[in-house]
């Protein structure tokens, strides 16, 4: 279920599915394969928005999606992608074929990502999954009723869940399988993905997929 999935550097994720490669918050990449058709912003920080290196994936076909308060942001990048497209939180989508749905990411008592900014988070339809990539977010009540196929959650803490509220919150929406990301870098240790993995509890399958 997720062989056409690779997790790399903190919310850095590649997905290709049904024909479509796409990259969610490319950041801190190894390669320069430029061959994305859709690239997808969580939000601007640094380390989930960063022009060098969505200069890496894109090329003359990548459709890039920003959260609508990124608009001007994003401005820098329109020489190296086809288009750009905005988005707003708990709202349904179809953009050149690719259906997604947004839901709000938020922190509930931390400063560092107010639920007035309207960051998102996204689950894709493909090929009948649903795969929810959280993005910055505690569990949050739109979060909990997220139903979906395959998760991507943050397990770093500080900025996000750490990783016992994230595997709570994995136990609560039951997923199939659970990926944790938003770790070994920026915050979080590899030892968070050790404690993730052993408090979700079955039948959710986890997996361990960041690379670097």
């Amino acid at each position: 279920m997720t062989e056409n999935i690779r997790v790399y550097t903190q919310n850095s994720i590649r997905i290709n599915e049904e024909e479509k490669i796409i990259y969610i918050d490319s950041f801190k990449m190894n390669e320069e394969p430029k061959d994305a058709d859709f690239v997808l912003i969580t939000h601007d920080h640094y380390d989930h928005f960063s022009p060098e290196d969505i200069k890496k994936v894109a090329c003359e076909k990548t459709v890039l999606i920003v959260p609508k308060k990124m608009e001007k942001k994003a401005e820098e990048l329109r020489p190296f992608v086809k288009r750009i497209e905005t988005v707003s939180p708990s709202k349904e989508y179809e953009i050149d074929g690719l259906k997604f749905e947004t839901v709000p990411a938020y922190n509930i008592l931390k400063p560092f990502h107010p639920k007035m900014s309207e960051w998102v988070g996204y689950i894709l339809i493909l090929n009948g999954k649903r795969i929810y990539i959280a993005g910055d977010t505690d569990a949050t009540n739109e979060a909990k009723s997220v139903k979906c196929d395959i998760a991507l959650v943050p397990i770093g803490g500080f900025y996000t869940m750490d990783a016992k509220n994230a595997a709570e919150f994995i136990n609560t929406i039951k997923p199939s399988v659970a990926i944790p990301v938003h770790f070994g870098s920026v915050v979080g240790s590899p030892k968070d993905a050790d404690v993730f993995m052993k408090l979700v509890k079955e039948p959710v399958k986890t997996e361990m997929l960041i690379e670097y």
